[in-house]
C-alpha cells in the first residue's frame, strides 16, 4: 500500500449508524436518488460514466455501485450542514482517484473538457455552427450524435493529470471503513 493521506467527506448523519453496524459504508443508488430528487437521472448518467472509467484506474469492490466524493484539502472540504457530518479519513493514497475540480464541473454540466484554450475555441465554433450555445444542448439532443460523442470522449481528460483547468483537486474513494475515520465533525 501507499503513503497515507487525509481526506474529508460530507455525508448524511445516518452514515454513523451504518458504520457502527457494518463497519463499512458504500454509496447506494438510492442515496443519490434521495439526495438529488428529480435531478437524479442527470447525475446518474455522469456517475455511471465516471464509475466505468474510474474502476479502470482503481478497481472497485464488487458490491460497490458508485464512488464517494472526498475533499483533498481541509481548506476546500464541504463543511457540515444540518443533518450531515464530515468524516476525516486517513487512507492509503493509492485508494484515492484525484481529479481537477473544473474538469469534473464541466462533465456534470455535459460540457466538453478542452485540452487548452485553442481546443476549447475550436469546439465552441462547432457548437455555434449548429446553433448551439453550449455542450449540454448537444449532449441532451438526439440530433447531434457526433458532437455528443466528441463531448463524451473529451471527458477521459478528467484523468489526465498532465494539465489542469483549476488549482483545486478533489477525489473519490470506493468505500469508507470505520477504522479509517480519524475525526467526525458535526
Amino acid at each position: 500500500m501507499g503513503e497515507k493521506i487525509k481526506v474529508w467527506t460530507r455525508q448524511h448523519k445516518d452514515i454513523l449508524d451504518i458504520l457502527d453496524k457494518k463497519g463499512r459504508y458504500t454509496v447506494k443508488k438510492k442515496y443519490i436518488v434521495d439526495k438529488m430528487e428529480e435531478h437524479s437521472n442527470i447525475f446518474l448518467d455522469v456517475y455511471d460514466w465516471y464509475t466505468r472509467k474510474a474502476q479502470e484506474i482503481i478497481p472497485k469492490p464488487k458490491d460497490v455501485k458508485y464512488p464517494i466524493w472526498v475533499s483533498l484539502s481541509n481548506d476546500f472540504m464541504l463543511r457540515p450542514i444540518k443533518g450531515t457530518v464530515v468524516l476525516e479519513i486517513c487512507i492509503d493514497e493509492d485508494l484515492v482517484i484525484t481529479m481537477d475540480i473544473d474538469k469534473w464541473g464541466r462533465i456534470v454540466n455535459y460540457w466538453y473538457v478542452p485540452l487548452n484554450d485553442e481546443d476549447e475555441q475550436s469546439h465552441n465554433r462547432k457548437l455555434k455552427k449548429y446553433g448551439l450555445s453550449d455542450g449540454s444542448s448537444a449532449y441532451m439532443s438526439n440530433f447531434y450524435p457526433h458532437l455528443k460523442n466528441e463531448i463524451i470522449k473529451s471527458w477521459d481528460r478528467l484523468f489526465d493529470n498532465s494539465y489542469s483547468l483549476s488549482e483545486v483537486k478533489q477525489g473519490t474513494i470506493w468505500e469508507v471503513k470505520k477504522e479509517w475515520i480519524t475525526k467526525i465533525i458535526e
